[in-house]
């Protein structure tokens, strides 16, 4: 078995909260994760023997999924490396069905004896699970695709990339962030590369590699005198890319309203870093916001979350149905509105898609994990709730005719379920940026990064934060303030949606370790939206003593 353990990690998480990361796999050295210990022929053929092994054993369907899962991830703290550590996963899933009922089963042992004795296990699953059945399963059909493959466009291989340059690079930032005001400041770069390969009895033999990257910080300054402090997170983006990320280019980042720094495809750690210094210096001497109604400004970078956590998990058809409950809910977003086909999720400009083909987005990847070509669909049209995430055995719930590819599984010892795909917030059609949009608040407050958050069981009601405030004053940033956070219904805030900047304001914010599941798993996943505004939300003052 595989071994699971999970490092945590104070002040690095949303809001400054503990981040608890999971290392899955065996401890290895770096050069392991260069190696390449088994070729696609070799795969194709091993695969062949779990198909043929839970076919003569009464399987009606059947796919194997050899997975190789890598990990690095490297810890600093101001001008010390604190961890740096690699992981290696490797084994063999096989899902059938038999008697209409689906089983799993896997193992580590990666040869002909360990493959075929867990296709036969997970058969005899499925007739055990069979005997309280109460449907089949229904599996919507997919196209055989032969022997293909698939990897992320990649120019620079993160895990190739010197231990040095990574830790030096960390440690360059830290420098930067205490020379620029900071008091303390962690650091981290979380690369991950998934080898899958997917085979069925659908006549399917599916190779991918994909790689993911993730630099993050946390800064902190105390004012010395009140012993008050104030932190800022990073304002990078988790990317479905290599290292390249981490080469800074000008054309890939822009100035924002109120002095911020926006980067897209390529991200400045260093420049970042000396600005959260300066920046939490500032915020330290702001006043703290006056609760009351405003219009927000809300920048890509902090309304990701708010879409993953309102619209992303809210239209996950397992989480409609009721399937998925335990793990954060259900969702408001039910049958019966999707079928009245006028159910208002939002004003007339939003519009919302799924998407796991985006270049450079943590979900993209050209199959999903049952073998379907992954593609882009609408969730909500011209503001009304138009689809739902859906895979092979729910389809046919929405009266759909296939998959929409979004079948996911974190390794090879867990049984792939339905996992949102990257849900984004289409760019508004007119020349319009956030200066722009900033020109035409009377009073706001722009709102950069992400910060605490809650919403309810429903996905309904919800309270977010963010990272830095700004207060807008008849078309103009007066400063930056403190305490705010903002408080609405899913409903009632996408229907104030008034106004969306135009594309080349586009951008993602990712989630890298999002959680569903019982027992629980993790998947990546990308937000995009441009720079958009709400209209007369109501904000509340967090300060515990104002």
């Amino acid at each position: 078995m595989k071994r699971r353990e999970f490092l945590q990690l104070a002040g690095m998480g949303v809001g400054g909260a503990l981040l608890t990361v999971p290392l899955i796999g065996n401890a290895v050295d770096m050069d392991r994760l260069l190696e390449n210990p088994i070729d696609v022929l070799e795969k194709k053929r091993l695969a062949d023997v779990g198909l043929n092994a839970a076919k003569a054993n009464g399987a009606t369907y059947a796919d194997v999924r050899i997975g190789r899962y890598l990990n690095q991830y490297i810890f600093t703290r101001e001008d010390k490396l604190q961890n740096a550590v690699n992981t290696e996963s490797f084994g063999v899933g096989v899902r059938v069905i038999a008697n209409g009922t689906w089983g799993f089963a896997s193992t580590l042992d990666v040869s002909d004896a360990g493959i075929q004795k867990a296709a036969e296990t997970a058969t005899a699953i499925a007739k055990a699970n069979g005997k309280i059945q109460t449907e089949p399963v229904q599996l919507a059909p997919v196209q055989s695709y032969g022997e293909v493959s698939w990897k992320t466009p990649l120019e620079k291989n993160a895990v190739a990339v010197p231990l040095k340059e990574k830790v030096d690079l960390l440690l360059s930032a830290n420098a930067e962030a205490i020379n620029n005001g900071a008091n303390y400041v962690n650091s981290a770069l979380f690369m991950i590369n998934e080898q899958k390969y997917f085979a069925s009895t659908e006549g399917s033999y599916i190779d991918q590699d994909v790689h993911r990257i993730w630099p993050n910080f946390n800064v902190t300054a105390i004012d010395p005198d009140s012993g008050k402090y104030k932190s800022r997170q990073a304002l990078s983006s988790p990317m479905g890319m290599g290292f390249e990320y981490m080469d800074p280019r000008a054309s890939s980042k822009k100035e924002g309203p109120g002095g911020t720094m926006h980067y897209f495809d390529r991200y400045d750690m260093i420049e970042d870093a000396g600005l959260a210094g300066k920046q939490t210096r500032e915020m330290l001497k702001a006043d703290s916001i006056k609760a009351g109604k405003y219009d927000l400004v809300l920048d890509p970078n902090h309304l990701g979350l708010t879409i993953h956590e309102s619209i992303g998990h809210a239209t996950e058809l397992d989480r409609v149905l009721g399937y998925e409950a335990n793990y954060a809910g259900t969702s408001f977003a039910t049958l019966d509105k999707w079928k009245s086909k006028d159910f208002k999720y939002g004003s007339d400009i939003v519009n919302v898609f799924a998407d796991k083909t985006q270049q450079g987005s943590l979900g993209a990847v050209g199959y999903d994990d049952e073998g379907v070509k992954t593609k882009r669909w609408d969730l909500i049209k011209d503001g009304v709730l138009v689809n739902y995430q859906a895979i092979r055995d729910q389809a046919h719930i929405i009266n759909e005719d296939e998959s929409h590819g979004c079948c996911y599984s974190q390794s090879w010892n867990d049984v792939q379920f339905q996992r949102m795909p990257n849900v984004s917030l289409e760019p508004g059609k007119e020349q319009y940026s956030p200066d722009d949009m900033i020109k035409d608040v009377e009073k706001g407050i722009y709102i950069v990064g992400r910060g605490s958050y809650s919403i309810d069981q429903q996905r309904y009601n919800f309270q977010f934060g963010g990272t830095l405030f700004f207060e807008i004053e008849n078309g103009k940033i007066k400063g930056p303030v403190n305490d705010v956070a903002y408080q609405s219904n899913t409903q009632e805030f996408w229907n104030s949606c008034s106004k969306i900047c135009d594309e080349r304001d586009y951008k993602t914010f990712g989630s890298f370790f999002d959680g569903k599941g019982q027992p629980s798993q993790i998947s990546a996943v990308s937000h995009g939206s441009a720079t958009t505004r709400f209209d007369g939300v109501n904000v509340i003052n967090t300060a515990r003593n104002i």
